[in-house]
């Protein structure tokens, strides 16, 4: 999309400009260094956690399952329900304060180690680079004419990329429809619509994310490459560009003296830019585009070594150090800053409260739910009856015997089935009745407390208020 502008300079020329750029096909160059293994080591340890843990049995079932029709969610040994809604919020509170503190330390660590879109974009570009290798071979085989070659290679990348995506979605449903009864639902292609559905829609958006619009989804889809600006302080680390080591920059041979020549370390080989995932001249000052990978930095050391020059020209380093406010060697002792301290400290915190929440958790969970259709009935012998369901849910993985007991008003009579056995992960509903004689108390309501005791484990037990109706 573009409009015609005409330039004043020429009178009859008139000057084209593009409002919008054309997307530019990136094929980042591989490198080695300190940031890439940890990139690599990352991607490993996080598809392990991913591919592997799905298949992890526990006591006879899967050892993680989010059961949405059932409404349970089983963690190894722990089985939640929606009313532990709590720990769920709790998680969610931790990894944004975790993110504030991480990109309040040393920028973008998240996206550039840890996001899946990285995660996926690395494991795509490296099934590309296995099938159409190095840059200069991909860049040369996009330009070439469709040959027998470059159809065999293209299309057998894109049927190595469906596989995987589609492979990802399996495993991504895996983790809500048990994963061996969806995996003989395939080979026996007895898949339900919503099994196929959730697989193929998962399946296209990895295949859409980390094959076709890969940098794109970090620039103009992430809402966090727009607000990351607001956590970072003149002492964040940042990957940086020392121009004043730098520039001028120029190339040189390495036997050359470029002090001499007027020159600065920068060689001007653009490695930096190849090695960008995005696509951006970190030599232009820190950009939004940037993911804090750290590309760059490897590619940029990989040049320094080979001239037999100091590294560090790409650097982690702060906008205070790089305006000389203090040296390197105190970045360490700015990290703890009165940001970092509070976050740090919030974080621990709401932290200390999850696990001490969490180790507390009482297994058992009752709801009373009082019978509307009567308030209150009047009996045989006078006595004053008030009928409530309790529901009684049993978290753990073992069956229990309960006792349900009530007090709150003088000469309470409880009724119910005695005593009640849950099931493992189970809940049931109990009929339950109050009685009292109406000569004790006054007309009105009246609050009551229903509990329900484990009868092996005395620890374990509920409280739940009610009311009882008199009239």
């Amino acid at each position: 999309m573009s409009q015609s502008l005409t330039a004043p300079a020429a009178v009859d020329s008139p000057m084209e400009l593009d409002l919008y750029e054309v997307r530019r096909t990136i094929h980042p160059r591989a490198v080695h260094g300190w940031f890439a293994s940890w990139r690599i080591t990352l991607v490993v340890l996080t598809q392990l956690a991913f591919y592997g843990t799905v298949w992890l049995t526990w006591n006879g079932r899967q050892a993680v399952l989010f059961d949405l029709a059932a409404r349970k969610f089983y963690i190894f040994g722990m089985v939640f329900w929606p009313q532990d809604f709590i720990f769920l919020t709790a998680l969610l509170v931790i990894s944004a304060l975790a993110l504030f503190l991480f990109t309040a330390v040393a920028g973008r660590l998240w996206c550039g180690y840890a996001c899946p879109q990285t995660v996926y974009t690395e494991i795509f570009m490296w099934i590309e680079h296995s099938i159409e290798g190095d840059r200069v071979q991909r860049i040369r085989l996009d330009r070439n004419r469709l040959d027998l070659e470059k159809l065999f290679k293209k299309t057998f990348k894109h049927l190595v990329w469906i596989a995987f995506a589609l492979w990802t979605g399996f495993t991504f449903v895996g983790y809500f429809s048990p994963i061996r009864e969806l995996m003989m639902e395939f080979l026996q292609t007895r898949l339900g619509p919503w099994e196929t559905f959730w697989i193929l829609f998962y399946g296209f958006a990895t295949y859409g994310n980390a094959g076709w619009m890969r940098d794109q989804v970090c620039k103009h889809m992430c809402p966090y490459a727009r607000f990351q600006s607001v956590m970072f302080d003149s002492d964040t680390l940042v990957i940086t560009y020392d121009a004043q080591r730098g520039e001028p920059r120029g190339s040189r041979s390495k036997a050359a003296d470029f002090n001499a020549a007027g020159l600065g370390a920068c060689v001007d080989c653009g490695i930096c830019v190849q090695a960008c995932p995005t696509g951006i001249d970190i030599r232009h000052g820190l950009q939004y585009e940037c993911i804090g990978c750290a590309a760059c930095i490897d590619g940029c050391d990989q040049v320094m070594d080979k001239m037999g020059y100091r590294r560090g020209l790409i650097r982690y380093t702060t906008e205070n150090a790089v305006q000389g406010k203090y040296g390197d060697r105190d970045i360490p002792r700015h990290v703890l800053r009165p940001r970092t301290l509070i976050y740090s400290a919030i974080l621990l915190t709401v932290v200390g409260a999850f696990l001490s929440l969490l180790y507390l958790r009482v297994p058992l969970k009752v709801d009373v739910i009082r019978d509307r259709a009567t308030l209150v009935r009047e009996l045989n012998d006078g006595r004053l009856e008030n009928v409530y369901r309790l529901q009684i849910m049993n978290t753990t993985e073992q069956a229990h015997q309960f006792t349900v007991t009530a007090s709150g008003i003088e000469g309470l009579e409880l009724v119910a089935v005695q005593p009640v056995t849950v099931a493992a992960a189970s809940a049931i509903v109990l009929p339950v009745a109050l009685r009292v004689d109406p000569t004790k108390t006054s007309a009105g309501s009246h609050p009551v407390h229903f509990y329900v005791e484990d009868n092996a484990d005395a620890r374990v037990k509920a409280d739940e208020k009610s009311v009882f109706y008199v009239r």
